[in-house]
Order: C-alpha cells, then sequence, then structure tokens
C-alpha cells in the first residue's frame, strides 16, 4: 500500500447513471434529473456537482461513470462548464454504487500510478442540491485526514423532519451537528417507517445517509476485496478489457454484469470496521421527488412554486410545472402538477414518492413514455417527434454547428427534408449540394445519405418519413464520427 504522505489530489468520482423515475414526467431513462436544470439555475445538476468543489485545494479533474446511452450528454454538458473529465467511464448496465466506486477507484491507482500516489476519492452524487458551499468546503477538507488514516468517511445530514424516504446512520456517540468531528459508525438503518422515524430526529446518535463519501483509493478497494471479492474481481476484469470510445472508456461487459447489483452501503460499509461518520449540516437534499423539489424552490406568498406558463388562482403550497402548454390550477391544495409534451402528472403531494412505482408500471405496460421523451438527444443535436401514424412521422431536427449525422440509409422508409433555419450540407447518392431555409430535398428508399451543418451557426429543418415501418433501428451505418455501430 501506498504511503499516506504521498497523497497529494482528491480526485470527486461523480455518479451520474441514475435514471431519476421519481422526478417523472420530467425525468426519464433517456434524459434523467441528473442533466435537467430543476431550479432554475445557470446550470444542470451534474455540472453543479463539480463547480461546488472546484476550488477546493488539491482537487482533480474528476472522473464521472453513466451509462451508455447518455454518455454524449455527459461529454457535451462537462465542456459547456470546460471540464474535461480524468474519464468517462460506461457501464454496460447499471449495477448500484459498489461497482461504480470499484471500478472508479481502480482506474484512479491506474491514472496515478507513475506518480505513485494514492489519491483521495470524494464519490458524489449527480443529483444532491447543496446550499451552504462553505460548510460542505469545511466538512470535506476535515475529513482529508481521517481518510489518509485508511479511514473510510460518510457524511451524516442532521435530520430536519421525520423522513421515510431516506436511509439513517446511526453513530456510536451523539454527534455535534455544528462541528465535523468524526465519530465510528455504529450502524446502518435502511428507510424506516414514520412511527421509528420519529423517534431517530430525537436522537443526536442518528442522522440521515448523504450518499457522500471520502477515502483512499487503495482503502476502499481493500475492504471492497475484503467483503465482495467477486465484485472486485469481476471490476478489475472489466477495466482491464475495457476500450477507449472516443473521449469514452467502454466498461467490458460480460464481466461487468456478473457484479451483484449492490450499494456501497451494504456491501462495505455495514461490515468494515473502518467507518466513520463527519456531521454535515450544510443545506443538503437529494432531490429525489417532486415535494423534495418544492421544498428547495423558491415560493410565492400562498407557498406555490409556479414555473413556465402557469395561472394559479385559490392554490397553496403547491409545485405546477409546465414545459409548453398553458396549466390554470383553481382551488387546489398540496397538489405538483407536471406538465411536458407528452405526458402530465396530478398528485397529492405527499404522494409524490409514488411516482417510482407508476413509472413501473408504465414499464410493465410497455408505454412508451414512461423511459422516452418525445425530444430525443443524439451526439449531433436533437429530434422532436412532432406528429406520426403508422405509415408517416414528422420529426423536427436540430443539428449542432459543424456536426454531422451519420453516412446512413433506411430499408423501409423514405425521406424529405424541408430547412427552416441555417445551412445544410446534404449527401444523397452521388449527390452533394447545400440548402438553405425554405429549400427541400428527397431521400429515396434505400439511397445512402447524410445530412451535416457545415456552418457556426444551428441547423433546423423538419423531417417527413415515409414507409413501412419507421422504427429507429431502421438503420444502416456506414460511416460515422461519434464512433456509433456500424452495421
Amino acid at each position: 500500500m501506498m504511503s499516506s504522505k504521498n497523497i497529494k489530489k482528491i480526485i470527486p468520482i461523480i455518479l451520474a447513471g441514475g435514471t431519476g423515475s421519481r422526478l417523472w414526467p420530467l425525468s426519464r431513462k433517456s434524459f434523467p434529473k441528473q442533466f435537467l436544470n430543476l431550479l432554475d439555475d445557470k446550470y444542470t445538476m451534474l455540472q453543479k456537482t463539480y463547480k461546488r468543489i472546484e476550488t477546493l485545494d488539491d482537487i482533480c479533474r474528476p472522473i464521472v461513470i453513466c451509462n451508455e446511452e447518455n454518455r454524449f450528454i455527459v461529454g457535451h454538458q462537462m465542456k459547456e462548464i470546460d471540464v474535461e473529465p480524468l474519464e468517462i467511464l460506461l457501464e454496460p448496465e447499471g449495477r448500484n454504487t459498489t461497482p461504480a466506486i470499484a471500478i472508479a477507484a481502480l482506474k484512479a491507482l491506474d491514472i496515478f500510478k507513475d506518480k505513485k500516489i494514492d489519491p483521495i476519492l470524494l464519490i458524489l452524487s449527480s443529483d444532491h442540491e447543496i446550499k451552504d458551499i462553505k460548510k460542505f468546503h469545511l466538512a470535506i477538507k476535515n475529513s482529508i485526514d481521517i481518510a489518509s488514516k485508511d479511514n473510510l468517511v460518510i457524511f451524516g445530514i442532521p435530520p430536519t423532519y421525520p423522513s421515510t424516504g431516506y436511509g439513517y446512520i446511526k453513530s456510536e456517540k451523539q454527534l455535534d451537528h455544528n462541528g465535523y468531528k468524526a465519530i465510528k459508525v455504529d450502524q446502518f438503518i435502511e428507510k424506516p417507517d414514520q412511527k421509528t422515524a420519529k423517534y431517530f430526529i430525537k436522537d443526536k446518535k442518528y442522522s440521515w445517509n448523504s450518499g457522500i463519501f471520502v477515502f483512499k483509493a487503495t482503502s476502499i478497494l481493500n475492504e471492497i476485496n475484503t467483503f465482495s471479492p467477486e465484485i472486485f474481481k469481476n471490476c478489475r476484469k472489466s477495466l482491464s478489457n475495457s476500450r477507449k470510445d472516443l473521449d469514452f472508456l467502454r466498461l467490458e461487459e460480460k464481466s461487468f454484469l456478473k457484479c451483484v447489483d449492490i450499494p456501497i452501503d451494504i456491501a462495505v460499509f455495514e461490515k468494515t470496521k473502518k467507518a466513520l461518520v463527519i456531521p454535515l449540516n450544510c443545506g443538503w437534499d437529494d432531490v429525489g421527488g417532486w415535494e423534495s423539489i418544492w421544498k428547495i424552490s423558491n415560493k410565492d406568498l400562498d407557498g406555490n412554486s409556479l414555473n413556465g406558463n402557469v395561472i394559479a388562482k385559490d392554490t397553496k403550497s403547491s409545485y405546477i410545472r409546465s414545459e409548453e402548454k398553458l396549466v390554470v390550477s383553481l382551488g387546489i391544495e398540496n397538489v405538483v402538477i407536471i406538465e411536458t409534451k407528452d405526458a402530465v402528472l396530478v398528485a397529492n403531494k405527499s404522494a409524490s414518492q409514488s411516482v417510482k412505482n407508476i413509472v413501473s408500471i408504465l414499464n410493465e405496460k410497455g408505454i412508451d413514455e414512461a423511459k422516452n421523451h418525445r425530444k430525443v438527444y443524439r451526439p449531433w443535436g436533437s429530434f422532436l417527434s412532432i406528429e406520426e401514424s403508422d405509415t408517416w412521422k414528422i420529426k423536427k431536427i436540430e443539428v449542432n454547428p459543424g456536426a454531422s449525422l451519420s453516412l446512413q440509409m433506411h430499408f423501409h422508409r423514405s425521406e424529405h427534408w424541408v430547412v427552416v433555419k441555417g445551412n445544410a450540407k446534404v449527401e444523397i447518392g452521388d449527390l452533394e449540394k447545400i440548402i438553405g431555409p425554405n429549400e427541400s430535398v428527397y431521400i429515396p428508399l434505400g439511397v445512402k445519405h447524410r445530412l451535416s451543418n457545415p456552418t457556426t451557426l444551428s441547423l433546423t429543418l423538419i423531417e417527413v418519413q415515409s414507409g413501412n415501418y419507421l422504427g429507429e433501428d431502421d438503420i444502416k451505418r456506414f460511416e460515422d464520427k461519434y464512433g456509433r455501430q456500424i452495421n
């Protein structure tokens, strides 16, 4: 093991692989909550996760872990804040925090092996809100020396109400919630019932589990290897057989999928003798559901948080958000209303934790709105499905400056492109030309074609598809600048 005196770097490990189903219909698998600007701030939740710690002493560029589907969103949002991650690790499938942290720790050691540094890892979820950044920084600074002595640190949040939605940490002694003294962890408690939660908040031995950790890379790996050796073995093999894919590191699938789906709290922290809890009294929230969003949002005199095109009359203590249409509320109280392009949620605020269960039902029924937005993001831009039937579909396509779709063809549909903004370079068979606003081209079924934006301005066009099958999988790629599969 490397000596603690060699520790000079703190590597943020940002976990960005969740689906955020409790914030449906705004958060979905195709574009989860960590990539959204939920609080009308300048940054998305992922961006804020790094921005709030970027001024810490000895902080390094982050390692970000996400699923393959969202890789280009992560890359784009990091570039927007001028951050080049040390690595963006792509999970073939979510396996909870233990495999993610194990692989991140192995990668961190690999990055710094030539400098003989055993880095401190700061594990951060990408969906937290923290109000008092100064206190957050102080807690992290106080954890570094403790972690450098081979301890595993978790931060405990002083409970402000008897929550049944959070896990709890019980420390061996009472915590000073206004200080940063580390106390031995006695046990972890899963989400309690209301009666138990009311008892917990009266005892200063109990705190909410923040899901924020600090430890040396070797320290956590030793404990994972001790208590979950199969996970350690499979993670090491998956990382060893990973391959570079543009700006990403694609983890080897077979070994990774052998890992048990288990959080680090259960796999390691409930078993180890090295776990210490430090109070974190900084206005933390995990933004887990719509009631949580309401609590931390700005409100009017009636306790309402109104966002978008909303008119509220005789409405109290409610969260109402409109993404597109006019939403009018009248004579309601303690309600959540979320309107998106293709779905509307109306729920009692106290029942918003149950949204996740509704999403599970939608998935069981095969309802596409459970996972996907009508607006779909691609590495070159995005497309929005406007209208469709069995044999035709209309899309709005937006192509980023300098971006290009793959050279492709379709077996079951033809397409018609009409430019409404900007200039497009189109390749259709042997034809290549530039078309501008109000100009159009036709792409016959079975013909190779490519759409590009050769300018520094955005490109918008309307695509009309016609054919007997209009699925997104009706595509044969011949060339792709983003490393997507050629078939």
